[in-house]
């Protein structure tokens, strides 16, 4: 087995990449919730499915797309449940949300 080989094994096969840096998160209070005043207040529409989607009945939560938030931070005073945090903020028996939200966009 040639050394390049090797490399670009180990890359492909390599440890997991870290989770997505999340500007907000949206934790466990939306579950079954998804109240949707967040989506109304975002100006950049990042938070999905929203009420218009085909998705929207069959998700347990909504997830906030790290690609398009723009750290605005409106959604966080605009969940009525407090669902919804900087990353940073988040309660640590919620961190798992972070993954989640991200794996979300990356299905």
């Amino acid at each position: 087995m040639s050394r390049l080989s090797v490399f670009l094994g180990a890359l492909h096969f390599g440890p997991p990449a870290p989770p997505t840096p999340m500007p907000h998160v949206i934790a466990e209070p939306c579950i079954a919730t998804k109240d949707a005043s967040c989506v109304e207040v975002c100006p950049v529409d990042c938070i999905h499915p929203t009420k218009g989607e085909g998705s929207f009945a069959g998700a347990t939560q909504l997830y906030i797309d790290p690609a398009t938030c723009i750290d605005c931070g409106l959604c966080v005073d605009e969940c009525p449940v407090r669902a919804i945090f900087p990353q940073d903020d988040l309660p640590e028996e919620w961190k798992k949300y972070i993954q989640i939200n991200a794996d979300h966009y990356t299905k």
